[in-house]
């Protein structure tokens, strides 16, 4: 990592000891580290990430790039990522890495990356090429806003959150090292796969829970209302007493569809509190930040977990 960046005064080092069993935290401070932040056990990438913000934040940075501990990024094309905050042309800036010329992914593993950047676009609203990335450079402002709800991971849920809240996102090409050991995150591909989905699904539910509620409603109730009609329909076509059957399970499905509109009123008004918790949060934030920043100056401080 370096330790001069074109526009910043000061470049300081955060790394996060996530619970760790190995020399971490020893050959981190020979190596000249200025800050060592130590859960007493592991707590997931997610949890460390936001211990890592809230450090930077506490010691008045104010751009914060993350990186993983693998090595896996580039470090020469950090300037790349900070440029666009210095510019005032972005609030977080994501490395995009060249998905399909790493050999080291599998054609299957290439194939998600690309399908979940896609979906966190979609979701998002934002142009992200590669949602998954952790090599990533957040203004102060945007790292105050920031609430990671998630246990797994944090890439895909503070893209969407940024979208949702006007955030500038903007992705930078970047380049990869080489491969020193397996993801420790990523056990396998049927695992990723699972709690990639349940993460899209997580956050779509809280941050969209009306769309979200309203489209299980609009379908229970759309199949309901179709059954009434096919009975209807025979009904009076042939003035049977059959296809009661019909009935039956269309007024189970629009009770069904009913009751989820409901859910889908309830989770919006629960979805409003919830935002304004988190503008009070950020005000909060703000402002004790600003008292401890005596001496403000342009400092970036970076951290990986």
């Amino acid at each position: 990592m370096p330790r001069t960046v074109a526009g910043f005064d000061s470049v300081e080092w955060l790394i996060i000891d996530d619970g760790s069993s190995d020399d971490t935290v020893r050959v981190a401070e020979e190596s000249g580290v200025d800050h060592v932040m130590r859960h007493t056990s592991n707590r997931g990438l997610a949890y460390a990430f936001m211990t890592g913000i809230e450090a930077c934040l506490a010691r008045g940075a104010d751009v914060i790039v993350n990186t993983d501990a693998d090595n896996q990024y580039n470090a020469a094309d950090l300037p790349a990522l900070t440029r666009p905050v210095l510019e005032g042309r972005a609030d977080m800036v994501i490395g995009a890495r060249p998905i399909s010329e790493i050999e080291h992914f599998s054609p299957l593993k290439k194939l998600l990356q690309k399908l979940g950047s896609w979906v966190v676009r979609v979701s998002s609203g934002t142009d992200v090429q590669d949602a998954p990335s952790g090599f990533r450079a957040i203004s102060r402002n945007a790292a105050q806003r920031l609430v990671v709800f998630n246990n797994y991971t944090y890439t895909l849920e503070t893209i969407i959150q940024a979208g949702r809240k006007n955030m500038r996102v903007v992705s930078v090409p970047i380049r990869v090292n080489g491969d020193l050991r397996p993801s420790r995150l990523v056990k396998s591909i049927p695992s990723y796969l699972k709690r990639s989905i349940f993460t899209i699904v997580r956050i779509f539910v809280i941050y969209q829970p009306a769309r979200f509620f309203g489209a299980i409603a609009a379908v229970l109730f759309g199949l309901g209302f179709l059954l009434g009609l096919r009975f209807l329909y025979f009904y009076l076509v042939d003035a049977s007493s059959g296809h009661v059957q019909s009935v039956v399970l269309a007024g189970v499905l629009m009770s069904m569809g009913f009751q989820a509109l409901l859910v889908a009123f309830l989770a919006d008004v629960i979805a409003a509190n919830r935002k304004l918790l988190e503008d009070i949060r950020y005000t909060q934030r703000a402002a004790q930040g600003e008292t401890k920043r005596s001496h403000p100056k342009r400092q970036e401080s970076r951290l990986g977990e």
